[in-house]
Order: C-alpha cells, then structure tokens, then sequence
C-alpha cells in the first residue's frame, strides 16, 4: 500500500523520508507523520516497531484514521529529509513470533481441528487461545511436530493483496475481519489466513517453535510458546538454573526431580519437628510464666515484657497459663516501633479484658478488640513495655 515501506519490502532496516507534520497528541505526546515509513504500526496482535527518526527515539507506532503516528521522545529540529532506522532486532522478533503463530496455529487445525480464537504477541513469549477445553501431552507434541517439520521444509511465505471475491477462492484458516484491501498470508498447501503483519520470506526464518505450557481460559486453552532467538534464550536461561539448581541439590539433570522432591518432602519432616519443638518450649516457657505470678490484693497476676513475639505465640502463652494458673496475664512484646499485647483472665478472677485492653490501645493509638476474658491489641511504641505494664497494674 501507499507510503507503507513495510509492506513493500519487511526487510528494510533504514530509509529516507520527508516530514509531513509534527505536533501533540491527546495525551500530550510529541508524534510525526511522515509522507512514507517502514515503521510497523501495533496491529493483529503485533507491537508496534520502535526505532529512530534522525536523532529521535521513536516509542511507539500506530496508524489513526488512515495516518501513521510515530510518537518521539521530543520534537525533531531538522527540518530537512528524515531518515527512519527500524530497531531489526525487535522487528525481526516479531516477524519469527507472528510467523510462527501462523504455523502454530495451522498445526493445531491440520492434526486436531483445534482452531485459534485469539492471539497475544507478548515481550517474553507469546499465547494463543483455541477453541478446546483440555489439551493433553499428546496432543501438544503432536501439533509442535508438525510446526517445525514446517519450519524445516523451508516453505515460502508469500503475501498477496486481493478483494473480497479473490479471497474466496483460497481456503483461508479463518474468517477475514476486513472486505476491502485485503491482505493474505499464504505459506502453499499449509496455510491461507488474512493478516497485515510482518513476515519473513520463508518458514525457515521462524527457526523453532516450542510451547512452553498451558491453562485453561474459560471454555478455551490458553497455550504460551516462543519462537526463534526466543527459543535459544529460554534455554539459555532454564540450563543456567538448572546448572545452579544441579550443584545445590548435589545430583545430575537426570535426578533433580526425585532429588528435589526428596528435599521437599525432609523439609516438610524438618517444619514439623520445628514446629513440635517450638510448642514444647513455650509449654515450658508458659510454665516458667505461671510460677512467676505475684499476688496483687488477692489476685495472681502474671506479667512479662517479650521481645519480637508474634501475636499468636503470646495468645498461646497466654492461653496456656490460663489453663494452669487461676491468674491474670499481662503479656507486652516489644517489636521495634510497635507494642503488641495479649491480657487474659481465668474465670475465677474478676477482671474485665475488654476494658483493659481498650485503655491499651488509647494510650498506644493502637487497634484491637476481644472479650473480657482474652483480649489483644497493637499499637505504636511511645512508651517502654515495662512502663505500659505499670500503667495496666494500676488500672487492676
């Protein structure tokens, strides 16, 4: 099409341009239109290129009303001819990933008659949705096999502008979402499918196409797999860790499964004696609490000032003295900038939680609530513990 270089020839990498206009978008942005561009404009699920126009980075591309914007970092100075460099790498990415969408997707249809509802180009790794609700091993396998024996026949890639009547001649893959300037991509006796992104000149360039996995997405599958450069990078990346992974479980590629799940499963041994260890040392710590009450008018009180407890072991400490001890229980712990307490009464004793713990909290700017025999709270730290129990003392 008109002054669309990408179309023309996907492979151009710089060119020469006049400046048509620049100004502000909407949302404050500068952009340039330019009489021609070879700047990719996001469309089907393809981002958009980026790149440079003279000395300005181009953002983003993306055609409004029949114009192409390229959005600029700032305004361009020159006011002479413009020349556009494409960043290849990026453009080359996504031509192996749409391309290899295409073939994926093709794949799919032609050995299990799984069709693509949509598809997203991420930065990372791509997805497409089909129309099933479970996909198995086998069938993963299946249709990835017959991606790449596409791939490595090398088949040509051709693209081909027609009208609605041209196109029912072809066996397109799908419904085509345009009735004017049509724009096919046709890899013979494979695949017929309407598009208007950027594709390499043959099947081969995808170099690799893998799926890496898949969830379900409504009544759909949801497939994520990467192509090309993309492959050797997530290879790249899962042997490292492997290597890593393979020096702390001290066991070959081969073992880490059974080796980590050994690790797994003596963790969850090693959790479970930690946990009936820390039960026993608070009994015991519960205990040493219990002797400790000291005798105010009548009534036994037990109270300590902890350092980082957490609420649920003073609740526990808490609880446990009240099942031995006819006692009332002050617990404070000190956590940095914050005071945490839990106060107990046994039932033989007279003295309401609720309320105690309710002058707490208005004298820390603290929050917290309970009942009149257990009750906690958490507040700032404006006074030391010690002095916070003084000041319950009195109120008892």
């Amino acid at each position: 099409m008109k002054g669309k270089l990408y179309y023309q020839d996907q492979y151009i990498r710089e060119f020469q341009s006049n400046l048509v206009s620049q100004q502000k978008s909407e949302d404050g942005r500068w952009f340039a239109v330019l009489e021609e561009t070879a700047f990719y404009p996001a469309g089907g699920g393809q981002p958009s290129d980026t790149g440079m126009l003279n000395n300005v980075k181009v953002t983003e591309v993306e055609e409004m009303d029949g114009i192409i914007r390229h959005y600029l970092e700032g305004p361009i100075a020159d006011e002479g001819p413009i020349t556009g460099m494409i960043n290849w790498n990026r453009r080359f990415d996504h031509m192996q990933q749409h391309s290899g969408q295409h073939i994926l997707s093709a794949a799919f249809v032609e050995s299990l008659g799984y069709e693509t509802v949509s598809f997203h180009l991420g930065k990372e790794t791509s997805t497409i949705d089909l129309n099933t609700s479970d996909l198995t091993e086998g069938e993963r396998l299946k249709a990835e096999a017959l991606a790449n024996e596409i791939i490595l026949q090398n088949l040509p890639i051709h693209t081909k502008w027609v009208n609605k009547y041209e196109a029912g001649k072809y066996p397109l893959r799908k419904r085509l979402a345009v009735e004017e300037d049509i724009r096919l991509v046709i890899i013979p006796e494979f695949d017929y499918n309407g598009c208007g992104g950027t594709h390499p000149g043959s099947t081969g360039e995808v170099g690799l196409i893998k799926i890496l996995g898949w969830e379900k997405q409504r009544k759909n599958t949801r497939v994520s797999f990467v192509c090309g450069q993309r492959v050797a990078k997530q290879l790249h990346e899962k042997n490292h860790i492997l290597k890593q992974l393979t020096g702390v479980v001290n066991a070959p590629p081969s073992e880490m499964v059974s080796s980590v799940k050994t690790l797994i499963e003596n963790g969850k041994k090693n959790e479970k004696l930690l946990e009936e260890a820390r039960q026993t040392i608070l009994s015991y710590e519960a205990e040493a609490l219990g002797n400790s009450a000291v005798d105010i008018h009548g009534t036994k009180v037990v109270k300590k000032v902890l350092q980082h407890r957490s609420m649920a072991e003073m609740q526990q400490m808490a609880r446990s003295v009240l099942q031995r001890h006819g006692a009332v229980v002050l617990l404070v712990s000190e956590n940095g900038d914050k005071l945490q307490f839990v106060f107990g009464a046994a039932p033989s004793c007279h003295n309401d939680m609720k309320e105690l713990v309710s002058y707490a909290l208005e004298i820390t700017n603290g929050k917290g609530g309970g009942n009149s025999s257990l009750a906690q709270g958490g507040g700032s730290a404006v006074m030391p513990g010690e002095e916070l129990l003084n000041r319950l003392m009195e109120q008892l």
